[in-house]
């Protein structure tokens, strides 16, 4: 009988630390997923609640969005001639790592491509593009705008070349690759036996306007050096079309200059 009484007694201390234990295992699982979803990032957008006049309320780390004094894009007018530095376009052929992240078309760059300026090397990283262009000239937008992203290593900074993007009767072979195979859906960027030119995708005449600014997307950090090149590239009215289907309009509107200074290359 005094056995039987200690058997159920463990049996019942042993059913009360099992169900202690499945409780703690619960909460935890709980905390997890919250702490999941609160490192989830903040979804911005190009319009409604979610478009460019809100990103600066969404979160304390977009707050240069709103209070920024030296942001991008911006209207490329009244510049200065000045006799500047060259671009030095170190530029390899990359393959086609493109893909959809929500805001825009992305092509990774594989390795080995950079530029030089003002002494520093600053290594491409990737190339995107908006439609329309965020930068305007003398008030008015191209139908696109390509950026190429780099940066410098050692300082984290950036220096972003940006080409417009106009329209005309044929199709831009340097670009066919990318506009042939532009992701409709959100996806991750792959490997892929496309290779390209990058060198290509320039003008061949790349003189410059510059100017101290920011990120155009959130956070809107003012950490660029933008260099945005005179002369355009032109793409067929399909190849414009083709990134409009998957994009109608990912542009941040321009912003005050500031008193910044806005140069132009006079090299001859």
């Amino acid at each position: 009988m005094f056995q039987n009484t200690r058997y159920i007694l463990r049996l019942t201390l042993l059913i009360l630390l099992t169900a202690l234990f499945s409780t703690a295992v619960i909460v935890a699982q709980d905390d997890s997923e919250e702490e999941e979803e609160g490192d989830h990032a903040i979804h911005w957008s190009y319009a409604g609640e979610e478009g460019p006049d809100h990103w600066g309320a969404m979160t304390p780390d977009f707050t240069q969005c709103l209070e920024g004094t030296a942001q991008s894009p911006i209207d490329v007018t009244g510049a200065v001639a000045l006799n500047l530095t060259d671009i030095g376009f170190d530029y390899m052929d990359t393959a086609l790592h493109i893909f959809n992240n929500g805001h825009t078309i992305q092509v990774n760059a594989d390795e080995g491509s950079a530029i030089t300026y003002n002494e520093i090397t600053y290594n491409l990283l990737q190339f995107h593009f908006h439609h329309p262009s965020e930068h305007t000239v003398n008030g008015e937008a191209a139908p696109m705008e390509i950026h190429f992203v780099h940066q410098d290593p050692n300082s984290g900074n950036l220096a972003v070349v940006g080409v417009m993007l106009t329209e005309s009767d044929a199709d831009n072979e340097a670009y066919a690759a990318i506009f042939d195979h532009l992701p409709a859906e959100i996806s991750e960027a792959t490997a892929s036996d496309l290779v390209i030119s990058l060198d290509a995708l320039l003008p061949e005449d790349r003189t410059y306007f510059t100017y101290q600014g920011s990120l155009t997307t959130p956070p809107c950090s003012e950490i660029v050096r933008w260099l945005l090149l005179e002369n355009p590239v032109e793409l067929s009215a399909e190849q414009i079309a083709a990134f409009g289907e998957i994009f109608e309009a990912n542009a941040r509107p321009v912003q005050p200059l500031n008193n910044r200074d806005l140069f132009i290359d006079s090299n001859e």
